[in-house]
């Protein structure tokens, strides 16, 4: 099973509020004098209460200087750790016990620490991350244009907008504003920069309207909104797994950069009409993948700040999604862009 080392360095005069934090967390802890001081303890901790035990750690000793708590992944423990309800830490009396679904879902994720340290760097708007986003584009516009599928699964591999997009998600559950206001950011610079990539394939580059892999970015329809919600929460659920970046890539990739090269390379070409429609489905496409991003953070125990600030959040993302659900029908109905 997963579970973490965990190195904690305190002074020695409390050390007893720490042994009273490490019996709740785990049954294998040791200490041993450093220099300087300080007492340093060692635990290992199941997956699952790395994050809890981060928490208080960071409650009680945060406002410290002296405090130091580091993380390391274990990929083995003998004998081992049993992942079992009954095996299960006592949560305390403050907090209420994890539903089935919770267990579930929570017993081989990240933490949240671990998942704000992956996403991190992908939220700076760096040359590189400019660069990718670019050729990313031109190559699933290059990739549409010629009818190429495997081209275009290519420029999904890259996946130059896979950390921002999962960090609007995030954001949105733990109700961090100013992650997501970053997250939110860097996903638009992106886009911004996507779209003129595919302007610039579209201006130079013949281009046939019609063709299956282009055409079918200006159309939305009920299926497309099921593939986005599929492809965010798999998404979601392979990273905070710390599954390839490459895997969950394609899984996010798949939804929002074809639809954002169409939308550049229509305008380009001349087809303004096309070129919206080709925008209205990332649209509805971005929106899935936060809807079923933050339900799907949500299953697996991410503790939100505010339960008030975080179904807020859900409620307008959804309200957008219905929003959008009703202008797809509106067209359908109407028979607009069919």
């Amino acid at each position: 099973m997963a579970a973490r080392k965990v190195q904690i360095y305190l002074p020695e005069r409390r050390i007893g509020q720490l042994e009273t934090i490490l019996k709740r967390h785990s049954r294998r802890y040791w200490r041993e004098t450093v220099p300087g001081g300080q007492e340093k303890y060692t635990c290992i901790v199941q997956q699952r209460y790395t994050e809890r035990l981060l928490d208080d750690l960071e409650d009680i000793f945060g406002d410290d200087p002296h405090f130091l708590a580091h993380v390391e992944l274990l990929e083995a423990v003998l004998p081992r750790i049993e992942e079992t309800a009954d095996s299960e830490l006592p949560l305390g009396s403050d907090l209420p016990p994890p539903t089935a679904l919770e267990r579930f879902f929570s017993r081989d994720r990240l933490n949240t620490d671990e998942i704000y340290d992956d996403i991190e760097e992908s939220l700076k708007i760096t040359p590189s991350y400019l660069i990718t986003v670019v050729l990313s584009a031109v190559i699933a516009g290059l990739g549409m244009r010629s009818g190429q599928t495997a081209v275009v699964i290519g420029a999904m591999i890259i996946a130059p907008l896979l950390g921002p997009t999962m960090g609007m998600a995030l954001a949105a559950t733990v109700g961090n504003a100013r992650l997501g206001a970053r997250s939110a950011l860097t996903t638009a610079t992106g886009c911004v920069f996507a779209i003129l990539a595919g302007w610039l394939v579209g201006m130079l580059v013949t281009i046939d309207p019609l063709i299956p892999e282009l055409n079918n970015r200006t159309i939305v329809q009920p299926a497309d909104v099921t593939l986005a919600l599929a492809c965010g929460a798999a998404g979601v659920l392979a990273f905070s797994r710390g599954a390839s970046s490459a895997l969950v890539g394609v899984m996010v990739a798949v939804a929002l950069v074809p639809p954002l090269a169409a939308t550049g390379i229509y305008f380009g070409a001349g087809y303004p009409e096309e070129s919206g429609n080709a925008f209205f489905l990332f649209l509805t496409n971005l929106v899935c993948v936060n809807v079923a991003g933050i339900v799907m953070f949500l299953f697996q125990g991410l503790p939100p700040k505010s339960w008030r600030i975080t179904g807020g959040t859900l409620a307008v993302w959804i309200a957008m999604l219905l929003a959008l659900i009703s202008v797809m029908l509106g067209h359908i109905l109407l028979g607009v862009g069919t």
